[in-house]
Parts: structure tokens; C-alpha cells; sequence
């Protein structure tokens, strides 16, 4: 299967392009990135010479630029990662989240119907439900109940993509996947950034009382569900990715330190994110059901991985920690 793949350049991006050319899953892999703060092609260095790669600069957004990009590679399918993915990010200024997850997806799903391609996969969040009390867990028929700027502009996505299959019988499918964790994760998520922190013995800052519960899954295993949706879902139907473990936030952290053999002192409380969702949680039965997928990794086992990553690589994580991220950090977490 040849393929356009957006947002290749982040975090998960890079993950499903390296796994993918890795197992020999697609013919050929084109990456459409703008490359904005989070966009690394470091991360893509592996596969930066193999003939199946070709990386295009260029905004989703940008209509010009995707229709010549069909039109040139005339690909199978789209698998769409490309958004302003960060809750902090769209709370201190959502027009950037709304344009990109918006208007972007919207740019995008004209031009695959244009081009009558066979499949559009949208990737988005198991943010889309909000907050669910326990014991309850969100199915794919869950009601959407977005909290953040960001949330709602992945709902909001979400439901165009769905409306492009209703409407015009484009092959759309939306996987929603629950919170990723792992290797070339920019630092400024939860995991990432109290590992980064921990290793230079800096303070770890926890909102509030920490005990935001989050589901975690192995970025490999998201690809993995991803692969899955793309080569074996059902046109217009969405797809839940779990990890099948639910800790919270204060859990995690304590786990990071005692993997990084640092003291439970540097965790220091700050004033809690506006509208923090208090817990999510989904099912993946959907998914397991239909494909057969599964998570396979472990969260000990993957957090280990992760930390040694994260120590074997400090110059990448000193090169994308300064500059832009770096005024973030200052901003979001300086008054708290």
C-alpha cells in the first residue's frame, strides 16, 4: 500500500512511519509535515535514505500543496496524525489547534475526495469523551464531551471526517487512542517531560493533587492498532486504542523516579490546568473483536525502555528543549 502520511515528523508520526517500513507494511510512505515546534526529522533519520520514504515540507492546511501531493504520488490512503496536539498549548492560545485540526482536516478530506482515494484514516483522542467517572469506560458510541480547545477541535474533526463518509462515501475511519508514551516523545507531555527532568535532577511540577487517571499505551502498540484500522476496519466506523492500564498521574511519576533512582522530593506541586479532565478511560473490545489487535507491551516494561531512551539521547532532548519549548515552560509553569 502506498501512502500519504501527515505529521510524520512528531511523535507518533514518526513511530507508525518507522514501524511500518520496518515490518514492510506499506510500498512506499510520503511525509506531508509543516514541521512547527514539535516536528523533529531527527526522528525519522532511520528511515531518512530508504528508497520507500519521501519527506514534503508543507501546511495540511495549504490546499495547493495538498492536491499536487495526490495528484504527483497518487497514493492508496491518507493516514492523518498532523495536529496541535498539546492541552497547555491550546489553553494559552487556541487559534493555532483550531486551523491546523480543523481546517487542516477539512483541506485534507476535500482533496482525498477529490482524488476518490480508497482509504482516509484520521487519528484522534480519547480526549474527544472528556471526563468519565469510574467504573465507567468509554465504547465508540460514547457521547463526546470535549473540555479543551484542543479536545473540541479533535472532536469537532472527528465528526467532519465522519460526516465526509455519510455525505460522500469517502472511506473514512477515526481510531481514537488513549494517552501515548515512549522513545522521541517531545518533552513537554507528562512522561517525557518528568523523565527529562528527573535525569538532570530538576523539579518534577505535579497539578494539583495528581490523581488524574490516564490510560497508557505503548506507542508501538498504537501503530500496531493503527496498522490494523487501516488494513482490516470498516469504512466510516470509529476505533478505540487502549493500553489496558489506568494509573494515575502522581502513580506514574513516582514509577519515573524510582526507574530513574532519583527522590520522591522533586515531585513539587503547582496550581492545577484549567478544566483538567479528572479521568479517562475507553475500551478497545471494538478493535480486539474485529482485528485481532491487542497491546502488547507491558507499562513497567515500556517505561523502562522509555527512560533508557531518554538517558542514551540527551543531546536530543537539550536540542528540541530550548528555543520555542523552552518559552513554553517558562510560561505555562513559572506562575504556578
Amino acid at each position: 500500500m502506498k501512502l500519504v502520511v501527515t505529521g510524520c515528523a512528531g511523535f507518533i508520526g514518526s513511530a507508525f512511519v518507522r514501524t511500518t517500513l520496518e515490518l514492510n507494511a506499506a510500498s512506499r510512505i510520503v511525509n506531508l509535515d509543516k514541521l512547527t515546534y514539535a516536528g523533529n526529522l531527527e526522528n525519522l533519520a532511520s528511515v531518512a535514505q530508504d528508497p520507500r520514504y519521501r519527506f514534503v515540507q508543507g501546511d495540511i492546511a495549504d490546499a495547493a500543496v495538498v492536491e499536487a501531493l495526490l495528484a504527483e504520488e497518487k497514493p492508496d490512503a491518507i493516514v492523518h496524525f498532523a495536529a496541535e496536539s498539546h492541552v497547555d498549548r491550546s489553553i494559552h492560545a487556541p487559534t493555532p489547534v483550531f486551523e491546523t485540526n480543523l481546517r487542516g482536516t477539512f483541506t485534507l478530506l476535500e482533496a482525498a475526495r477529490a482524488a476518490k482515494l480508497a482509504r482516509f484514516v484520521h487519528v484522534s483522542t480519547d480526549e474527544v469523551y472528556g471526563s468519565i467517572d469510574a467504573p465507567h469506560e468509554a465504547d465508540e458510541s460514547y457521547p463526546l464531551k470535549a473540555s479543551s480547545p484542543y479536545s473540541a477541535s479533535k472532536a469537532g474533526s472527528d465528526l467532519l471526517a465522519l460526516s465526509y463518509f455519510t455525505t460522500y462515501k469517502l472511506p473514512v475511519l477515526v481510531t481514537r487512542a488513549s494517552n501515548n508514551y515512549g522513545p522521541f516523545q517531545f518533552p513537554e507531555k507528562l512522561i517525557p517531560l518528568m523523565i527529562s527532568n528527573a535525569l538532570d535532577g530538576r523539579d518534577l511540577p505535579i497539578y494539583g493533587d495528581g490523581q488524574q487517571v490516564r490510560d497508557w499505551l505503548y506507542v508501538d502498540d498504537h501503530c500496531a492498532g493503527i496498522r490494523a484500522v487501516l488494513n482490516q476496519g470498516q469504512a466510516g466506523e470509529v476505533y478505540n486504542i487502549g493500553g489496558n492500564c489506568s494509573l494515575p498521574n502522581l502513580e506514574v511519576v513516582r514509577r519515573i523516579l524510582k526507574a530513574t533512582g532519583q527522590p520522591d522530593s522533586l515531585m513539587k506541586t503547582v496550581t492545577d490546568r484549567p478544566g483538567h479532565d479528572r479521568r479517562y478511560a475507553l475500551t478497545s473490545e471494538k478493535l480486539e473483536k474485529e482485528t485481532g489487535w491487542s497491546p502488547q507491551m507491558d507499562f513497567d516494561r515500556g517505561l523502562a525502555l522509555t527512560v533508557d531512551w531518554y538517558r542514551d539521547n540527551r543531546e536530543w532532548v537539550e536540542r528540541v528543549r530550548s528555543g520555542e519549548y523552552r518559552r513554553f515552560y517558562d510560561v505555562n509553569y513559572a506562575q504556578r
